[in-house]
This record gives C-alpha cells, sequence and structure tokens, in this order.
C-alpha cells in the first residue's frame, strides 16, 4: 500500500541520493528569488500513476512549491495533454525535476502496460496480476502503479500469504511425507485468515494439492491444452492461477482457458518508463 510514511521515506531517500549536497548548479548559477511554472507534459499517450510521488518530490524539497495535478491516478491521456503544473523557486523545482520525472515515467509505464494487459482479457473473467518481480525498495510504488492500471495485486511480502513453490515442495516431501499429507499439516499450523498458495508444474500433482487444502493452485508454465485440462480437474475447489510465458501475444489465450488469474511478473520487471517531459517557464 502506498501509505504517506512510505511515501515520504522513498521519496526523500531518492531526494538525497540525488542532491546529498544540494543542488550545485542551481545554488550556483540560479538567483535564489527566482521563480518558475513547470508543466508536466505527456510526449506519448498513457496511464497516468504516481501524482502523489510527484508532488511529494517537491514538497519535500521546498514545502513552498505548488503542485497541481490536472489528472488523477488511473486516468488515461493523450500526447500533448498537460498533467501537472508546478510554480514555485526555480532552484527547487530544478532539484526536484528529476527525482519526480524518474518516479512519474516509471509508474505511469507500469500502469500503461498493465492496462494494455488488462484490455487483452477483457470479457474472459480473468483479472491480471503483479508479483514480487519488483525494484528492490519501491514495491509499493509499483504495485500501485499496476493497480492503476486496472490490475490486482498478488500478497505484497513473504509475511502476507503460504507460496509454496516447487523449491519449497522439493525440501517439504523430504521429510517422507506425501505431499497432500505435508500439506494439511502445514495448513493446520496457520490461522484460519492465512490464504495457502500452491505451485505446479505437472498436472498429476492436481490432486495431492486439493487434498492438502490448497485454496488456490498456480499452474506454472502450462500450454493452454493443460490449461483447460487444470481448470477441469480443479472444478471450482480453488482459485486457479496461471503464470509463466505470459505476454501481450499469448495472454488473452491464457485467459480464454477459464483460468481466474494470470499474474504477469513483465507488469513491474518489464516496463518501459513513459516520455514525459517537465516544461519550464520563467516567471
Amino acid at each position: 500500500m502506498l501509505t504517506r510514511a512510505t511515501l515520504t521515506r522513498v521519496v526523500g531517500a531518492a531526494l538525497e541520493e540525488d542532491a546529498p549536497w544540494g543542488d550545485l548548479t542551481s545554488a550556483t548559477l540560479l538567483p535564489a528569488d527566482a521563480t518558475a511554472t513547470a508543466d508536466l507534459v505527456a510526449r506519448e499517450p498513457g496511464v497516468f500513476s504516481g501524482g502523489e510521488v510527484f508532488a511529494a518530490a517537491f514538497t519535500l524539497t521546498d514545502p513552498d512549491v505548488t503542485v497541481d495535478l490536472h489528472v488523477g491516478d488511473g486516468d488515461a491521456f493523450a500526447a500533448g495533454d498537460v498533467l501537472a503544473t508546478v510554480t514555485g523557486a526555480a532552484r527547487s523545482l530544478l532539484t526536484a525535476e528529476r527525482v519526480a520525472l524518474n518516479f512519474t515515467q516509471r509508474m505511469s509505464g507500469i500502469a500503461t502496460l498493465t492496462a494494455a494487459y488488462v484490455a487483452a482479457v477483457d470479457g474472459t473473467g480473468a483479472r491480471i496480476a503483479d508479483t514480487r518481480k519488483t525494484t528492490p525498495g519501491l514495491r509499493a510504488f509499483e504495485r500501485h502503479a499496476v493497480a492503476c492500471g486496472g490490475g490486482r495485486n498478488h500478497r505484497f511480502s513473504l509475511s502476507d500469504a503460504v507460496m509454496a513453490k516447487d523449491n519449497h515442495l522439493a525440501v517439504l516431501q523430504r521429510t517422507g511425507l506425501d505431499l497432500a499429507t505435508a500439506l494439511r499439516e502445514a495448513v493446520s499450523r496457520l490461522p484460519h485468515t492465512t490464504h495457502v498458495v500452491v505451485e505446479v508444474d505437472r498436472l498429476d500433482q492436481l490432486p495431492a494439492v486439493l487434498d492438502g487444502g490448497a485454496h488456490t493452485v498456480l499452474l506454472d508454465n502450462f500450454t493452454p491444452d493443460d490449461l483447460r485440462a487444470g481448470v477441469a480437474l480443479v472444478d471450482g475447489r480453488a482459485t486457479v492461477e496461471a503464470s509463466g510465458g505470459v505476454s501481450l501475444d499469448t495472454v488473452a489465450e491464457i485467459a480464454r482457458t477459464g483460468v481466474d488469474v494470470i499474474s504477469v511478473g513483465a507488469l513491474t520487471h518489464s516496463a518501459r518508463a513513459l516520455d514525459l517531459g517537465l516544461d519550464l517557464r520563467i516567471d
């Protein structure tokens, strides 16, 4: 979740990284009393995300800067649209410019890519979800951007849910228990509110996983035919999630197999930063 505390901490760290001892260029060349106005302008169409983050970059640099957002997170925009206007000391605007743009370009790129995936599965009933393949330290920002694009968030961290993948199952089965019994014993130790996801890479694993009490079965790198077979085997006893090999070219076919969720790592690890610019006007 993109909380105020997270926003302040992460944006503050980025500002400190970019200007640890101040902005030498602006402080040297620009008069202290010079003021300016800058417009955040879209160079290409997309879906906006990161308005609060954009504003925080300026206001944490200088509380006297004013930021007017002309679009909201999740809004679509066209090339040439003015997305926000910033007014204040010219030194402050130029000090915060790169951090503000880096975040907003990145987040809007994720939102735009997510919206394309969501549009591709429209009408199928499948939900598009992100993964933990996020930039370290920026997960809250990138997950927020996915939501702005109409996607859903997977578990936020390792602490949020049980998600047993192939390596977990390999270790678990070394205990000598069969998979269903091992899962049931693990589930019995959990609070009743904890969601359990189990990843499988073969259809013959499904009966044991379902008997073990999984709430969601994740079918990893299955062909469309095997996904359809997996959905039929589960038969409503658990949520069915597909992952692996998902792209804009394949996601619609995957969605038509009847899966409930499609998790896509590319939403966050491969999104291109959107081309947004800050056009400065001297007051």
